[in-house]
């Protein structure tokens, strides 16, 4: 059922990939690949043209970790530094020689788990904390939530990243947590919370009755929701 979307979800840690039909189902299997270190543009737009060979697809929705505006990117901090002021979007339309769209990793993740119904917050717990708000199914863009301060001068990343998991331990990691949960409520005094992402298998905690996880291959299933505006 056409028209097909390729949906790209690039993040630190892996790059993964899919096809999904015109009501957003998916039919090929999600394929991934270890984002190259370091992690410049060159070696992942190669690793996007593997992904992308041999599929067949009308138009492309790319997530990427940072913040991007029409296509551009501005922030690339668990990437190479040399992403800023790339205009991914164009750089792909032009390598793919389809329409492409751009945004950043979370939001394409909340389009996959929200309902669209009220306030919804999504977090994503990987190589950084990635987040996205949604008001009655609209997109508060760029969010970045991730890089806001947390406790101690530290940001939620810093506190909940996939460094500081390894460097002090699950536990504590959870303990954290928890209290991130209690403050984005407040913040936010969100409806439901989706949390996603690596290391959400990580949750060894009762979550409240507003939060849930969500699988990461929603990452991918959001891709269909970039082109809503499309017949």
């Amino acid at each position: 059922m056409s028209p097909y979307t390729l949906a790209i979800d690039i993040g630190g840690s892996g790059i993964k990939a899919l096809v999904l039909n015109a009501v957003g189902e998916a039919v090929t299997p999600r394929e991934r690949q270890a984002t190259p270190h370091p992690a410049q543009p060159a070696p992942i737009l190669e690793i996007i043209d593997a992904l992308a060979q041999g599929k067949t697809y009308d138009r492309v929705s790319v997530g990427f970790p940072g913040v991007v505006c029409q296509g551009v990117i501005i922030t690339a901090a668990n990437l190479h530094p040399d992403w800023l002021g790339v205009n991914l979007q164009q750089i792909l339309q032009e390598r793919l020689g389809v329409p492409v769209r751009v945004i950043n990793d979370a939001d394409m993740q909340g389009y996959g788990a929200i309902q669209g119904r009220g306030v919804e917050l999504v977090i994503t717990l990987g190589t950084g904390v990635g987040s996205a708000l949604f008001t009655q199914g609209h997109l508060v863009p760029n969010l970045e939530l991730g890089h806001h301060p947390f406790r101690k001068n530290a940001t939620y990343e810093a506190c909940l990243g996939h460094v500081a998991l390894k460097r002090d331990g699950v536990r504590k990691w959870n303990q954290r947590l928890e209290k991130a949960l209690a403050q984005w409520h407040k913040l936010f005094y969100y409806d439901w919370l989706y949390l996603g992402g690596g290391n959400a298998k990580h949750i060894n905690f009762d979550l409240p009755p507003q939060v849930k996880t969500v699988p990461n291959v929603a990452g991918l299933l959001g891709g269909i929701a970039l082109w809503r505006d499309e017949p």
